[in-house]
Order: C-alpha cells, then structure tokens, then sequence
C-alpha cells in the first residue's frame, strides 16, 4: 500500500466517496481512510429475512431519495438502480380518532408565510423560528403543529434553528420537488457501494477500520495518521486532505488538527448538530389501512411513522427529531412504540407483540463516528456552510451534508453535492 499520496480523503461517506471517485478518475492517486469497518457513514441499510423468506432492506440512517436533485439521480441512472417513489393517505391520530391529515393544521401556510414575514424584517435579521412564531402571532394547533414539523424535519431545536435557514432550505426543496419521497429499491446503501466500487476501480485505495486521530499540515503537505482497529499506528502524506468527518466529530475535537485552522472551526462552532430516533418495526402482517403513507398522533412517542407504501412489507417506521429525542430512553423504544401503536390502533399490547417479528435501531447521538443526526443552522449562522467550504490554503478541504451554501442541509444530495464541489477545487 502506498504511504504517499496526491489526496486523502477521511471518511467513506457519500460526500468522502464522491469526492475520492472523481479525483481518481481524473488520473489522482487518491487515499480514503474510514474509521468504520464499512462505507456509508450515516447511509446503513440492514438486510433481513421476512417471514415470507423475502430478503427486506431496512434503513437505520438515510432512507429517503427526496424529490429530484441530480446529484443522487445522476448516481441512480448511472448505476442501473431500480427506485419507487411512496404514495398513500397521510392519516392523523387525533381525539380518539384516525382522520385525513388534511382535517387537521397544516404547517406548510406557517413555513410560506414565514418566507414573506422575514422578507418585510430589517436586513441582516435572522430570529429563531420560536421568534418568529411569537412575533406573527402563531399559537394553538397551528403552532404546536407547525413546531413538531421543524423539529421532526430538521431535527432542530425550534428555539435555536434560524429563520434564514429555514427559509433557504425551503426554496431548495421548491426547486427539486422535495415533497416527493422515493426508496432505492435494493436498499440505499447501493449508492455508497457504487461510488467505492468506481473508486477503486479507477486505482483508489479504500483503507477501513483506521480512526484519524490527527491531521498534521503545512501548506501543499499533509499528514493523516491514527490507529487501525488491531492497535497498530497508521500515518500517510499527501499534497492535499479532504476532511469529510460530520459535524458532531468535528465539534468533539477527536480529531487534532496541527496547526488548528481556527476559521473552520469558528464555523464548525456556529452550526448544530440535530438528534434523532428513528425505530422500523417489521410485523407479521399489516394491521394499518392499506393505502397509508404518513401517520401523525397528538399522543404518544413516536409522534410521526411512515411505512413503505405502494410496497405491500409489513413496515412501520417510527421518527422522533429534535430536543424530543433526546428525552427517550433507548432500552425502552420498542415499550413506547408498541404503547403508541396500540392506542391509535385500539389494539392489545399482547396481539402486537405477538405480531412484532423484529425491529431495528442505531442510536446515532451515541456513535462516536457521528454523534447525531444532521446538521442544521441556529440563527445568525445561514452562512456557515458556505464558509467551511472555502479551503485552507488550497491544502485542506472539508465537505459534508453541513458544508452547504445551497440550503439543502442534512441530505444526502446535499453531501453529494458538497463532494463535486471539493473536487472540483481540488483539480482546479
């Protein structure tokens, strides 16, 4: 294995592997080093047998394609994967009773208004969406619904997430039609497998179960070093590194830096890093209405599930985001969900048990190679994904779903992006 390289490329998430794909196949000696003992970061697709003998791919990070960024469908056409975009009902769970989420306040006229409401402020205003809710006089269902969609969504603190932020991201989604879902069919790990396996067909080497632990540099020369998963030390050298750790390994600093790029780091402190549960329950048949999409109950953790809906697996998926999230006890998440599901559906406890075949976690505030969910940005900070997307003396280069100037934070199209763009600097 070469010990010298053109570039470094840490971490083997999407942005890490589209980045290190590109730069290989313009004729780059390109390094990637992951801590992990897979490709993917916060992309983890397990795959399990069902009852009927059908293998089911279930989703423990990332599930989602949202609406039509080119990034991903540039990926998915490229690689011949077969996708379907979810379809049914949005259903809510309200006053003893399941009704058309149509029948109940919707939080899209809040996040339209809000556009229009921040456009009319002084420039340079950028309150929290808790400001901005008190200063329009939003308060009742309307509120609390308006709330639980921000902090679901973003998983963001309503009190914290800035309204210029929100407002971005809104228009980014307009312009992709982000209200459309759709699944990778063979699971969306398929994605990060197709970059690496072009990566490395293109002469890249991909060197997992290695921890950086420190990143050592002077201008046009950097040096990544950190312990393999044996115990023994690794180092290697290169002209230039693209740092693609999330954002909450960046804040922990456990990676040093030497010297430290204080800039970046003043960015990295700027931002937040959002929390998530998310629990899928795979049942022996399904007991909700066929045609359900979405549900939403005013009662009950979680507050939010999804199934796979136009395809027939019996899947729920349960979803909390935000400071919700961090009040859950992870021992007891199945408990809460069986609890939940059972008052909505007036259903015993014991007869969905009995239906309950598995279910599947991964607490990512506690991985140390994540720890959380997405980024999303507190107020005052809109312009501190641009900022870390500048490079350090052309020498060290960060990318990520949170080194984002165009709004589409916390995606996978949004990390992807970030990897041409780190690229595209590199080669110059």
């Amino acid at each position: 294995m070469p010990e010298q390289f053109d570039v470094l490329v840490v971490g083997a998430g999407v942005a890490g592997l589209q980045t290190a794909r590109i730069l290989a196949e313009a004729g780059q000696r390109v390094g990637v080093i992951e801590a992990r003992d897979r490709i993917g970061g916060r992309i983890a697709t397990r795959r399990i047998d069902s009852a009927a003998g059908v293998i089911i791919p279930v989703e423990l990070g990332a599930e989602f394609i949202h609406g039509l960024p080119s990034e991903t469908w540039n990926l998915v056409r490229e690689a011949g994967l077969q996708t379907y975009e979810l379809d049914g009902a949005m259903r809510s769970y309200s006053q003893g009773r399941l009704a058309s989420a149509d029948e109940t306040a919707d939080p899209s006229a809040v996040l339209e208004g809000m556009s229009a409401w921040l456009s009319r402020q002084r420039v340079g205003t950028d309150p929290t969406f808790a400001d901005y809710l008190q200063s329009a006089g939003i308060d009742g269902d309307e509120r609390r619904q308006a709330i639980r969609y921000v902090e679901g969504f973003n998983a963001a603190d309503h009190r914290v997430i800035g309204v210029s932020a929100l407002a971005r991201q809104q228009q980014a989604e307009d312009s992709i039609q982000a209200d459309r879902l759709f699944h990778v069919s063979a699971g969306y790990d398929a994605i990060p497998s197709y970059l690496a396996n072009r990566f490395v067909a293109a002469g890249g080497i991909l060197m997992l179960e290695r921890a950086v632990t420190h990143v050592d540099w002077t201008p046009g020369s950097v040096t990544v070093g950190g312990q393999h998963e044996a115990g023994t030390a690794f180092q290697f050298t290169g002209k230039s590194a693209v740092i693609t750790l999330p954002l909450g390994v960046l804040q922990a600093d456990t990676v040093r830096f030497s010297p430290r790029p204080t800039p970046i780091f003043e960015e990295v402190r700027r931002l937040a890093m959002g929390h998530v549960v998310r629990v899928t329950l795979l049942f022996r048949e399904r007991f909700w209405p066929a045609d359900t999409r979405f549900l939403f109950t005013d009662a009950g953790t979680p507050a939010t599930w999804w199934t796979p809906n136009p395809a027939d697996t019996p899947l729920l998926t349960g979803w909390v985001g935000g400071p919700n999230s961090t009040q859950i006890e992870r021992a007891a998440i199945v408990d809460a969900c069986i609890e939940t599901l059972a008052s909505t559906f007036a259903m015993p406890d014991h007869e969905l048990r009995s239906q309950l075949t598995s279910w599947h976690f991964h607490d990512w505030s506690a991985d140390p190679r994540s720890l959380g969910a997405y980024s999303y940005a507190p107020a005052g900070a809109v312009s501190a994904g641009a900022n870390l997307a500048r490079p350090v003396s052309r020498t060290l280069w960060f990318a990520g779903e949170h080194v984002c100037a165009s709004g589409h934070w916390g995606t996978v199209h949004g990390a992807l992006q970030s990897g041409v763009n780190a690229a595209a600097g590199i080669l110059g």
